[in-house]
């Protein structure tokens, strides 16, 4: 979270960073720690582990094909997979502002510090780039969408997509207003010049903290390149983009969790081995790198001879653990962490904020009884 304040670029309400600058971050943290090692070179089987030395697998979503097939000789089975798409990013400098407007979604701006300076600017106008749409534009914008000529998957793969990052050809398959209901909707969008709300909206964020790159928020696809430019051109405003990166799509790697891991993020079949990240079918920088810490802290826990242990469902995480650990494995998708997932309150009170404020409360009472409890068992084993 440290480097994600030191890289935060202006996205309203999320949190968004400066992809190089954070990872920049984070290396750093990593290399100069007095107790972390970092060899740089390829691993191509697992390791062997045992309680003495327990190993941890966080190999991310693009594990190779060499330590896949011995992942999946551990676990027993094939991996599943889905496949990511990623937005394409334009050229600042290439947007038509004049027909655009700035504005975050019912004027919600970022307003944050970090470290004494400012991480984002609230000039008062919002932190997102908006592309007005009117009904004729939109209907064109979407025909070209959907004729489009999209990239084909290897043949031994089978297309799978991750429904929380569907490319949007793929949405707009599924029906004509369906892109106006998500990534397009203009709903809390008010374009100044008319002061009405846009038939479709596509919203553009800045990508870097130099401000010179813009992405397209929610415009994950696998469209071909060159139709990707002639549909993209037919957004109000981007008529003449240059594109810095087009959209594109790849594959993730992921361990069926129901089947194989235990809620302490262990390997069912071997206990000293533990998986953690996106390998173990979390999705989100924030799920991917707390489900780290705690696979490293049960790692540290074994080799220590103390006992590895697993948070309160009622907790954010405690209920992610336990989703990755008994979903239906026949339909099994990675999650990010939702109120959907953790245990309701016996005695809920009306209203959705008040009913996230108090499963709010109760985790962070949960967790601090958790945290008390299981540096007792440590000092105990000790």
């Amino acid at each position: 979270m440290r480097a994600a304040d030191q890289s935060r670029v202006p996205a309203g309400a999320a949190l968004a960073v400066d992809r190089d600058r954070f990872a920049a971050v984070v290396t750093e943290a990593l290399a100069s720690h007095p107790l972390v090692t970092i060899v740089r070179e390829e691993v191509v089987a697992i390791p062997p582990s045992s309680e003495d030395e327990p190993v941890v697998v966080a190999t991310g979503p693009l594990t190779s094909d060499a330590l896949s097939a011995g992942l999946a000789a551990i676990v027993g089975q094939d991996h599943l997979y889905f496949y990511d798409a990623i937005s394409p990013i334009v050229l600042a400098d290439t947007i038509d502002r004049a027909k655009v407007f700035r504005a975050s979604r019912w004027d919600r701006s970022l307003r944050r510090q970090a470290d004494g300076a400012a991480c984002g600017v609230d000039d008062g106008q919002g932190d997102y780039l908006n592309c007005p749409l009117t009904r004729d534009e939109y209907d064109r914008f979407y025909d070209a969408l959907v004729a489009a000529e999209s990239a084909t998957v290897h043949d031994f793969d089978k297309e799978r997509f991750f429904e929380g990052c569907l490319p949007i050809e793929v949405m707009a398959h599924r029906g004509r207003d369906t892109l106006r209901f998500g990534p397009m909707k203009p709903v809390g969008l008010v374009d100044p010049r008319t002061g009405r709300e846009p038939y479709a909206a596509v919203q553009l964020r800045q990508d870097n903290l130099a401000g010179d790159h813009f992405s397209l928020v929610g415009f994950q696809t696998q469209i071909k390149w060159g139709d990707q430019a002639r549909v993209l051109h037919l957004i109000p405003g981007l008529e003449q983009a240059e594109f810095v990166r087009f959209g594109m799509v790849h594959r993730n790697t992921y361990v069926n969790g129901p089947t194989v891991l235990a809620e302490t993020w262990q390997v069912r079949a071997r206990p000293s081995l533990f998986f953690a990240g996106q390998m173990s079918g979390v999705e989100g920088y924030v799920e991917s790198a707390a489900s780290g810490l705690l696979a490293g802290l049960n790692a540290a826990a074994m080799a220590r001879r103390e006992p590895v242990s697993s948070l309160p469902r009622t907790t954010a995480m405690g209920a992610l653990a336990y989703y990755v650990s008994h979903a239906n494995p026949a339909h099994y998708e990675p999650s990010n962490i939702t109120f959907g997932i953790m245990p309701p309150l016996e005695r809920a009170p009306k209203g959705k904020k008040l009913r996230n404020e108090a499963l709010s409360a109760r985790a962070l009472a949960d967790l601090d009884r958790w945290i008390a409890a299981t540096v007792a068992a440590g000092s105990a084993a000790r």
